[in-house]
């Protein structure tokens, strides 16, 4: 067994009993595991998550509930005004439309569906109000709402969660240090304060990143540890799926290994979290999607994407009930 492994599984029953995670020195050498060392490291890492967050998956889902015209420059997104992509744009969809969406993600055992916006923020007043009145319709469903409408101010938080939004999801992306090579439009304390505004306003809060964008090991670990330090509830981790026409077209996969190491880590940093898997599992984990919940994973997002199809419905529930513990609904 190896030095970094021997120092983990020692380090576990600290790391049970107060819920603190792994310092940056080891994250950043857990970047030099071998796929020898990894599968030794697949049972600390699913013992962390059994005890933390149980044995079953959270299941979450979304809905594009407005589409394209972004003046954000994300080089990553197809729904960026600065590039040229095939995506379909459209406005705010009718409130009856997304909780047609919402109500067929239920009956496949999703517990928090999402309305998700493209834009900078949403300030027209009549958008606002159709999304209150879904946060209320979703909820009716059963399901705990979440929303990711962009930038937000704490007024407005407070008002959608008094109409029962349970989750405010905004990604950070990336590390602060690789930011300014994926966007110029924002700043990154702008991402943090939109957090922490979500946070303050009693919400469940719900940030992480793309992985894959070129961003080194270390970039890595320093997104896990802004994302400690911001004491987000979840963390979303999506695996980049290039997007012609945009910067990062033509970004070549990670790899499984390196995705998966990449969950451990996240794990070990942040034991006590959701760590929830969303975009990109169709191309960067082909042949090894069980192994997420070993890693680390307690939480997945199913059905479609925001510009991209997901898995068959049928495809994730079988993942589910042969690896996955259940659905935690």
């Amino acid at each position: 067994m190896s030095a970094i492994i021997e120092t983990i599984s020692s380090l576990l029953p600290e790391i049970k009993n107060s819920g603190e995670g792994i310092g940056e020195e080891l994250a950043l050498a857990l970047g030099s595991l071998s796929r020898e060392e990894f599968f030794a490291l697949l049972p600390l890492t699913d013992q962390l998550r059994r005890h933390f967050c149980g044995p079953k998956i959270v299941l979450c889902a979304i809905a594009n509930a407005k589409s394209g015209k972004c003046p954000e420059n994300c080089s990553y997104c197809a729904q960026s005004s600065h590039y040229q992509t095939a995506v379909e744009t459209f406005p705010l969809v009718e409130v009856d439309e997304l909780l047609a969406a919402a109500a067929q993600a239920e009956k496949h055992g999703v517990s928090h569906f999402s309305v998700v916006t493209s834009g900078t923020k949403v300030a027209d007043a009549d958008e606002i109000q159709r999304i209150r009145e879904m946060i209320v319709g979703i909820k009716k469903l059963g399901m705990g709402p979440c929303a990711s409408l962009g930038f937000l101010d704490v007024e407005t938080a407070r008002a959608y969660r008094d109409d029962g939004l349970d989750h405010y999801h905004h990604n950070l992306e990336t590390a602060r240090s690789h930011f300014p090579k994926i966007c110029t439009t924002h700043t990154y304390d702008r991402a943090v304060e939109t957090v922490k505004t979500a946070r303050e306003a009693g919400l469940y809060v719900c940030s992480g990143g793309i992985i894959g964008m070129g961003e080194s090991w270390d970039q890595r670990v320093e997104l896990a540890l802004t994302l400690r330090q911001l004491q987000v509830d979840s963390i979303p981790l999506n695996f980049l799926q290039p997007v012609a026409g945009t910067p990062l077209g033509d970004q070549p996969a990670p790899g499984a290994f390196s995705c998966l190491l990449t969950v451990a880590m996240f794990r070990l940093v942040c034991p006590t979290r959701d760590i929830r898997i969303c975009g990109g599992r169709e191309r960067n984990f082909p042949d090894a999607q069980a192994m997420l919940f070993a890693a680390g994973a307690n939480g997945m997002m199913v059905g479609n994407y925001l510009t991209t199809s997901g898995r068959q419905w049928e495809d994730d529930q079988r993942l589910l009930a042969e690896w996955g513990g259940g659905i935690d609904g």
